[in-house]
């Protein structure tokens, strides 16, 4: 089965064009966020969308960037996809992990993504350093907000996530995840403080032998 996703940064945007290129390559439903940027991990579209995919399907998109929010992030979604046997169609990119050629550009973006990554922590730990020969205080900020953990335990106990979607669905490793976890146990919080509601009516639209439905 192949799954579509569409989304658009703003209401008064219009999805038609993404639709249409899904609809063309065979898309048996499609999933649309509206108004949602690509930085937020609170689309109820896209939740619903991850948690129906089973192994053998394929999601596809319109382009990269309305999937995830940065390579890194975008890279840590399509490695949870690929371990649960689930195939990646980017159309404008011409990507399709069905393909070897396909499977080989996302190990390239892959490679990409862990370099962006080094980098970064390279920077990072010169800076922490400059800083601490200066006498400034330095600290790790949190990876994860407050209501980003709140909204990943209510994926894990009331929509029974496994524990890497959610963290690829956030950008951050698994063990990331697990330590902002215990953090918020040990501190005693409880899930309805301030729990963002993470999961809505988000309707997809049935395409092929079933009628259309547009939420």
């Amino acid at each position: 089965m192949i799954i579509g996703y569409a989304r658009v940064s703003t209401e008064d945007q219009n999805l038609d064009m993404q639709i249409l290129a899904l609809r063309k390559i065979g898309c048996d439903f499609i999933y649309e966020d509206r108004g949602m940027s690509g930085a937020s991990t609170d689309r109820p579209g896209l939740l619903k969308l991850l948690k129906r995919l089973r192994s053998g399907d394929t999601l596809a998109v319109w382009r990269l960037d309305r999937l995830g929010r940065s390579l890194s992030h975008l890279i840590r979604i399509l490695e949870n996809l690929e371990r649960r046997g689930i195939s990646f169609h980017s159309i404008s990119e011409h990507i399709d992990t069905r393909s070897s050629g396909g499977r080989l550009v996302f190990h390239m973006m892959a490679a990409l993504a862990e370099f962006e990554r080094a980098l970064i922590s390279e920077r990072t730990r010169a800076g922490l350093a400059a800083a601490k020969a200066e006498g400034k205080k330095v600290g790790r900020r949190p990876r994860l907000s407050r209501a980003q953990v709140m909204q990943a335990r209510k994926l894990l106990e009331e929509e029974s996530w496994r524990h890497c979607d959610v963290a690829a669905h956030l950008g951050v490793h698994p063990i990331t995840l697990k330590r902002h976890l215990a953090s918020v146990a040990q501190n005693g919080c409880r899930q309805n403080e301030a729990a963002p509601t993470c999961i809505d009516d988000a309707t997809p639209i049935s395409l092929g032998k079933a009628k259309a439905a547009v939420p």
